[in-house]
């Protein structure tokens, strides 16, 4: 029994096929010659050509111009439909040349993604390394990283963004014990210091507000509602100048200790103070929880909901220690 070709290298192999052809292939013809579909020649004809639609339909997701070129006489007619792919929109410019080095290096950091907004970007950078025919399976250091974006509240949004539709979502505010359904149009996706917001238009509230992914609890859900998509225009470089302007208005100052874990992460933001120096800050309960986990590194001085905030998640800390001690 002939090996199966995995999902990527056949869609790989139909996009090498396409490109080679200027006359384009009718999908008889992908499916008897292009590897992956003539390998399961033995299939019924409805399920080939629904694996061919998928990854047809899944190729232009990522991006890949795949032509359908109708018949000449008729080109409404698609019933003998020809595909290619214009090499003049997916090759890279003349005038770009890679080195091996720099086509290993691009390749690294295309895989370091493994999930969420960057995740198709890189794989159609990948894809197209590869349909250059140049590959770049040796590696170049002894381990590849993986990144991901944490939140799974992400890809939704960022899909509700794109499409312009109202979505709901329960939403747990520090100090709430219940979380509350939200009804929003999402109109941008910003990160500010390592943590993802969106900032959307609350239906109910009839007002702006940002939210931090972090709290969204249980999934996005988009509705059918659609939102005028000139709303989004500006929307995230109003949203980055709104958290630098909390930011601005909301400073901690610190005591460190010196050589610390915590001298170090927290000088790459903060200020020297004569008292020790001056942290900025959007949101005090994740302060609090990052100065807790230094804890004795760090003191704070104020202003005094920050100090209470780390003073009772340290307390909270300790008391678990402790009677997991007893327990034991």
């Amino acid at each position: 029994m002939a090996e199966r070709i995995q999902a990527e290298e056949r869609q790989l192999n139909l996009i090498v096929a396409l490109m080679a052809t200027e006359i384009g292939l009718t999908k008889q013809q992908i499916l008897e010659s292009v590897s992956g579909y003539r390998q399961r020649a033995g299939a019924k004809a409805d399920a080939l050509e629904k694996m061919f639609e998928r990854d047809k339909d899944d190729l232009r997701e990522l991006g890949v111009p795949i032509e359908t070129i109708g018949d000449s006489a008729d080109p409404n007619d698609l019933r003998e439909a020809r595909y290619r792919i214009p090499k003049a929109e997916y090759d890279l410019p003349a005038d770009i040349a890679f080195t091996p080095a720099e086509v290993a290096i691009l390749a690294l950091a295309g895989s370091v993604w493994s999930e969420g907004s960057l995740s198709k970007d890189a794989t159609t950078g990948l894809r197209k390394i590869r349909a250059l025919g140049i590959e770049v399976d040796e590696p170049i250091i002894g381990f590849a990283p993986r990144m991901t974006v944490r939140e799974p509240s992400f890809a939704p949004l960022r899909d509700a963004i794109e499409a312009c539709r109202v979505v709901t979502f329960d939403y747990l505010k520090p100090g709430e014990e219940e979380p509350r359904r939200r009804r929003v149009r999402p109109l941008a996706l910003v990160d500010y210091e390592g943590r993802w917001h969106v900032s959307a238009h609350d239906v109910d509230a009839d007002g702006d507000r940002m939210f931090l992914l972090a709290r969204i609890v249980g999934d996005v859900v988009a509705t059918r509602e659609r939102f005028d998509p000139a709303l989004r225009v500006g929307a995230g470089k109003r949203a980055e100048e709104s958290l630098r302007e909390v930011a601005a208005r909301n400073r901690a100052l610190l005591e460190v200790t010196p050589g610390s874990e915590a001298a170090l992460r927290l000088a790459r933001r903060g200020e020297p103070a004569a008292q020790g120096m001056h942290v900025s800050f959007v949101d005090l309960h994740i302060l609090a929880d990052e100065l807790a986990s230094y804890g004795p590194e760090v003191r704070v001085v104020e202003p005094e909901a920050l100090r209470a905030a780390v003073v009772a998640r340290l307390r909270a800390a300790r008391d678990a220690h402790a009677s997991e001690g007893s327990a034991a």
